[in-house]
């Protein structure tokens, strides 16, 4: 029995789709960072006069109607992610299964318990994704009423006041994702991480759920970086080249990060007859 052979490899799909979706994602956050600029600029540029307040609350004004913008882009980035690319990368991960095993695709259909998988995955990484999103606007808001304060104490009684551009920037970096540690990352590596992670993650669920429901293997091999842990990547406990349970290998479809983790199916060898090899 043989299956055509696939363009690519999975590992070069699943890179493709992290690619693409990174782009896509970082092109929307630049609809904030833009905005921010804008409008520390245009601020910094009123003059002290009748017409300054006014001036002031259409700055305002605009970036809101930005921010509106960057809300709309994002939400239908995140909205295509778990509810499009998400079940794709699921399925890429359940053929590249297939393959290996050398079945044919059509042994392959959203069964049951495909379904609830990939249905709790999306749910997962859509409520992740969605605070983010809240993070992001929460903090842009901050942002706008710090900015404004700013610009109207200038341009108020204390003409001497200095509209301090680099402290805005300082104060508010929203090209900037806070993990859960405090740490302050770039918006394009945070990007490329989370798309990476959930990427894999989704095609390696899709990889194990094939080889036990479609192949009926218990167990699958791992192929992994050569130092990479399983747990994490300093696990003590190697992945590549190690027999894991169905369970095991659900639980932990990656280690970190950017994690290169891929599963091939293990069939154990039939029992020898006794007195064969005599």
């Amino acid at each position: 029995m043989t299956t055509p052979t696939r363009p690519r490899t999975l590992r070069a799909r699943l890179l493709a789709y992290v690619s693409d979706a990174t782009g896509r994602l970082t092109a929307a956050w630049k609809i904030l960072t833009r905005a921010r600029d804008t409008l520390i600029g245009t601020l910094a540029g009123i003059r002290p006069g009748r017409a300054a307040s006014a001036r002031i609350r259409a700055a305002g004004m605009a970036f809101q109607q930005q921010l509106a913008d960057f809300d709309r882009n994002m939400l239908a980035w995140i909205e295509r992610w778990a509810a499009t690319d998400l079940p794709l990368l699921y399925r890429e991960g359940a053929l590249a299964m297939l393959d290996r095993a050398d079945r044919p695709h059509n042994a392959w259909s959203w069964t049951a318990l495909h379904q609830a998988a990939i249905t709790a995955l999306s749910a997962q990484y859509y409520a992740d994704l969605m605070g983010r999103l809240r993070e992001a606007l929460r903090r842009a808001r901050a942002f706008l009423r710090a900015a404004l304060d700013a610009a109207r104490v200038r341009h108020s009684r204390f003409e001497t006041a200095v509209f301090d551009r680099d402290a805005l920037r300082r104060d508010h970096p929203l090209d900037t994702v806070i993990y859960a540690n405090s740490a302050r990352h770039p918006v394009d590596s945070w990007a490329r991480s989370a798309v990476s992670w959930q990427a894999v993650t989704s095609a390696n669920a899709g990889a194990a759920r094939t080889a036990w429901e479609q192949l009926g293997v218990t167990q699958v091999k791992v192929v992994d970086g050569s130092g990479c842990g399983w747990r994490n990547h300093s696990d003590p406990d190697r992945a590549d080249g190690s027999l894991r349970d169905i369970e095991d290998a659900l639980t932990h479809p990656v280690a970190h990060a950017n994690c290169v983790r891929e599963f091939l199916p293990h069939f154990p060898r039939p029992a020898t007859f006794p007195g064969a090899l005599a």
